[in-house]
């Protein structure tokens, strides 16, 4: 039975896959947490590029007609949840035409409308942007009990590591910002 203890909200903190991750969707995955409250959580992998998925291709599909300043987006499989619901993952410093963004602390903000896919083929849109397809959810709970049991190390999030080009070192680099390197990582947890 897990203890009672005082909810600790994590929204903005990043989420890094031990290394005996159970769930093989979730095996060497950083997570962004967008929301997290008692009542669950909702977070995008922002580490995992989907092959074969170009933005440009995504764009075409939408019929959303492509500028010449247009940025080559990162797409990621955000998660298990609602695979062909996108999300864009932006700094701050962008607002929306429809203004229907969830603001994530002072560095974050998420946008699952049009505007923002528009603005970014235009080449304008946010400075930093990741594009998820997908979204890993949460019940009641369920984040802390995994958590406790030794299924996520918990770290703050940076733009440099959610945005950088590189995914294939985001884990790691999650991972130094605790100090912690990959060789000396346990599945087991410990108990005093």
């Amino acid at each position: 039975m897990t203890p009672n203890l005082a909810f600790a909200d994590l929204t903005g903190k990043l989420l890094i896959a031990m290394p005996d991750m159970g769930d093989p969707r979730f095996h060497g995955s950083v997570v962004f947490l967008c929301a997290h409250s008692p009542d669950g959580s909702m977070g995008l992998i922002v580490n995992k590029p989907m092959p074969d998925v170009r933005f440009s291709e995504m764009l075409e599909q939408l019929d959303i007609p492509r500028g010449a300043g247009m940025p080559d987006l990162p797409v990621c499989y955000g998660g298990p949840v609602e695979v062909r619901r996108g999300f864009v993952l932006h700094n701050s410093g962008y607002r929306g035409r429809q203004d229907d963004q969830l603001r994530i602390g002072d560095s974050f903000a998420m946008t699952a409308t049009i505007d923002v896919l528009e603005d970014l083929a235009r080449g304008g849109g946010p400075e930093r942007a990741l594009m998820a397809l997908g979204y890993a959810g949460w019940g009641p709970g369920q984040l802390e009990d995994e958590i406790a049991q030794n299924g996520w190390l918990t770290a703050d999030a940076t733009p440099e590591i959610v945005f950088a080009e590189r995914m294939e070192g985001k884990w790691s680099a999650a991972l130094a910002t605790l100090g912690v390197s990959p060789l000396t990582l346990s599945s087991e947890a410990g108990r005093a």
